[in-house]
């Protein structure tokens, strides 16, 4: 049977739907429901397929087994029919004969529609072309399907389709639901790790009376009842390092932020992120802390601590290299930093025009990102950033005007930053001070005055290291993908 793309248009799509609703009223007139409640005892097509796997061709054995999938392929033969049945572990080809199941079930059963999902009984044979198949004796639709499938389930490749309808391309596409496979195993192994370590997970408010934590525009909302403005979270920073305050010296929470800017293969308006604080470590200590988990959870997830992105192989095992921010720029460009101190001199030799809300800090940012950042291939800690980049980092023990932070880049993609956290109450009202004059300026994205945090480090917060880490970007480099849409399952999209 021919069946149609989801968006074939016209009366062609229309005549098609309306068969299947036809097929659906068949159904239902020979007293079968056509969606059902449950079907017990289902076992997976893996283990079947595991469990039979060394029968040879011609084999009839009396194993019986319980299986359930979506129709993908039927082969018809006058009295017999083969089917093949995909579930969520593998697929299986069904035999299905008349003089075994009867006529009329015979009947019903020829007369189903690719993308039915149903159940079947049977015992396990071994066709004479050596194809392993239970021949069916009883079956049940589970859910008739009222729409064709994408594309015969040869694979859907329209990206459009694709990303705004993520059921049709796990339909489809075995290879996006590999992906998100690989993604859920990556967040339990990342979970695995920081318990082993000893680290205390924690829940902290996404709807916020004040954003903070990055330097990012928030989503804003109303509260009717309280009658106030409030934030959903950019970070969860703020939150943890109270919690540190308060005596969880190893602290993280795995969730979602949000942040109002523009979209890119690299930038999705909600996304995942981890961030972890220690007491008593510092970002060297949080460094050695990110290559280790990064490297094991590749091995637990993939086998082996080295991906492959655009044909090259790229060796996830610490130690990974470490560099300046002001030597990679000035390796990378030309530009010393370090000597272009002033906003409109360092404007002037990037060779840019400058806007008058953009202070010194952004400049340096936008240079970074946008001739550096794409040559860090291989695993690589960028070390000690400007102060007016990082508004809660702890100033450097020996280098003047710069923090002890770090972000961390593989395959010329950042997936986490790190702070030597500030901790000194007065010197974090400084800076909360200096941002506000970047707000006065009208950048939206500077950090603001947030007083119930001073008092929260005024209650005295140790030395401590905090990591953020992008989980959509560490599953883009575990997968070879090149966007976050191929790795978040239902991506922001334009109307």
């Amino acid at each position: 049977m021919s069946e149609p793309k989801p968006d074939q248009p016209g009366a062609e799509a229309s005549n098609l739907l309306a068969e299947r609703r036809e097929k659906l009223d068949r159904l239902r007139t020979a007293g079968i429901d056509p969606f059902p409640h449950d079907f017990p005892d289902r076992e997976e097509i893996a283990s079947v397929l595991a469990e039979h796997q060394r029968l040879e061709a011609g084999t009839e054995t009396d194993s019986v087994h319980r299986v359930a999938g979506r129709v993908v392929a039927r082969r018809g033969h006058g009295k017999a029919a083969f089917i093949d049945l995909r579930g969520p572990s593998g697929q299986i080809q069904l035999h299905a004969k008349a003089d075994v199941l009867g006529e009329d079930a015979f009947s019903l059963l020829d007369d189903l529609d690719l993308g039915d999902i149903l159940g079947v009984e049977g015992r396990v044979v071994v066709t004479r072309r050596g194809q392993l198949s239970i021949e069916v004796s009883s079956w049940q639709i589970l859910a008739k399907s009222l729409r064709p499938p994408p594309d015969k389930f040869h694979g859907l490749e329209d990206t459009e389709t694709r990303y705004r309808r993520r059921e049709l391309d796990l339909i489809a596409n075995q290879e996006s639901r590999e992906i998100f496979r690989v993604r859920a195993r990556t967040v339990s192994s990342i979970r695995r790790w920081l318990d082993d370590h000893d680290f205390f997970e924690v829940e902290t408010p996404v709807l916020q009376p004040l954003y903070g934590g990055a330097l990012a525009r928030p989503f804003t909302t109303h509260h009717h009842t309280l009658d106030r403005e409030l934030y959903l979270r950019i970070a969860t920073e703020l939150y943890l390092k109270r919690c540190v305050v308060g005596g969880i010296d190893r602290v993280y929470e795995l969730g979602k932020d949000f942040r109002n800017e523009g979209i890119s293969p690299k930038h999705n308006p909600e996304f995942t992120m981890l961030e972890w604080y220690e007491a008593y470590a510092d970002y060297a200590k949080t460094a050695s802390d990110l290559e280790s988990l990064v490297s094991e959870v590749a091995t637990d997830v993939l086998g082996r601590p080295r991906i492959e992105r655009d044909g090259k192989e790229i060796d996830l095992a610490p130690p990974w290299r470490r560099v300046t921010l002001r030597d990679a720029i000035l390796d990378c460009t030309g530009i010393d930093i370090e000597k272009e101190t002033g906003r409109e001199s360092l404007a002037a030799a990037m060779e840019v025009e400058l806007e008058e809300t953009v202070g010194w800090g952004k400049l340096v940012d936008t240079l970074f990102s946008k001739r550096v950042e794409p040559t860090l291939i291989e695993p690589t800690f960028v070390l000690d950033y400007p102060v007016e980049l990082s508004p809660f980092a702890k100033a450097h023990r020996e280098k003047e005007g710069v923090v002890e932070r770090w972000e961390a880049f593989i395959g010329g993609v950042e997936i986490a930053n790190s702070f030597t956290e500030l901790n000194d109450p007065d010197e974090q009202r400084r800076r909360f001070e200096q941002q506000a004059g970047e707000l006065d300026r009208g950048d939206e994205e500077t950090q603001p005055y947030d007083e119930t945090f001073i008092e929260a480090l005024e209650q005295g917060m140790p030395p401590t290291g905090g990591v953020g880490l992008g989980i959509d970007r560490l599953v883009m480099m575990l997968t070879g993908t090149h966007s976050l849409r191929e790795v978040v399952l239902f991506p922001a999209m334009r109307d």
